[in-house]
C-alpha cells in the first residue's frame, strides 16, 4: 500500500511495535488517518524555540535551553507568550519505507495554541524520516490565551505514509481539472497555492481578534466558555 496509511495500517504498526507507549494506546487515539498523539507528564519551559539540527539529540539540546520543569500529572499552566517542550507518551520504531507528518489538532488550532512535534536529529518541524527511532517531543507556545493542561491531552495528530506520493505540477493540472479543487484559476508552481480570502461576499467579517486579557482556559472543558469573553 502507498500513500497515507487509514486506521488499519496504524493499528498494524502498534501490533508490531512500530509504535509504542508506556502508556497503553487508547483505542480513541486511532482516526481514520492519523494518530492522536498524548502529552507526557512533565513540560519544560524554554528560552526559545528549537530544532535539534542533523545528528543530534532533542534532550542535548533541552539541557541548554531548560529553564525549569512543570509537573502535568495533576495538571499545570501554560503562560501565553512562553515556549514549553513536552516529551510525548508515544515513540515510534519505523521501518525504512515509512515516514510521518505531524499537525495541530482543529480544535488545537482554533485557541491559536501554536503545537509543532520535533525529533532526535530534526531539521524540519512536524516531520518524521523514513525509518525514525526515538522520542516524539511537542513544542508548545500559547499565542493568545494561557491554557491548563494535563497528563494524557490530545494536541496533536500524526499520519504515517508509505513511499512519496506527493503530485507533480502536470498530475496537480490535470487533476484540478478533473476535481476543482480550488475556486477560480489554480496557481500550481512546484506545489499547488492556497490563499486566504479577506474579501467575504456577504458583509465585512473576516476575522475575530484575541482579547488581550482573559481567563485560563482548560483544554478538558468542552463547550464550556462564552466566546465572546476571549474574542
Amino acid at each position: 500500500m502507498s500513500g497515507v496509511l487509514p486506521n488499519q495500517e496504524i493499528e498494524k504498526l502498534i501490533e508490531v511495535g512500530s509504535i509504542t507507549s508506556d502508556v497503553p494506546i487508547d483505542p480513541e487515539q486511532i482516526q481514520p488517518a492519523s494518530l492522536d498523539l498524548r502529552l507526557g507528564g512533565k513540560a519544560f519551559r524554554i528560552r526559545a524555540s528549537f530544532l535539534p539540527g542533523s545528528r543530534e539529540k532533542v534532550e542535548n539540546r533541552l539541557k541548554s535551553l531548560k529553564m525549569h520543569e512543570i509537573d502535568l500529572i495533576d495538571g499545570a499552566v501554560l503562560e501565553k507568550g512562553c515556549v514549553y517542550l513536552i516529551p510525548l507518551l508515544e515513540e515510534l520504531n519505523l521501518s525504512p519505507d515509512i515516514q510521518a507528518a505531524a499537525n495541530a489538532k482543529s480544535s488545537t488550532g482554533r485557541l491559536d495554541l501554536l503545537t509543532r512535534v520535533i525529533t532526535n536529529s530534526g531539521e524540519e518541524f512536524d516531520r518524521v524520516s523514513s525509518g525514525y527511532c526515538g522520542k516524539l517531543y511537542a513544542e508548545i507556545c500559547p499565542r493568545s490565551f494561557s491554557v491548563l493542561v494535563r497528563h494524557g491531552m490530545k494536541l496533536n495528530q500524526i499520519r504515517f505514509r508509505n513511499k512519496n506520493t506527493t503530485l507533480n505540477d502536470e498530475d496537480l493540472t490535470a487533476l484540478h481539472a478533473q476535481e476543482k479543487l480550488v475556486p477560480g484559476n489554480a496557481i500550481i508552481d512546484d506545489g499547488l497555492g492556497f490563499s486566504v480570502d479577506l474579501r467575504p461576499s456577504q458583509g465585512d467579517l473576516v476575522g475575530y481578534r484575541a482579547k488581550p486579557h482573559t481567563g485560563i482556559i482548560d483544554l478538558d472543558l468542552i463547550d464550556y466558555y462564552d466566546p465572546a469573553e476571549f474574542w
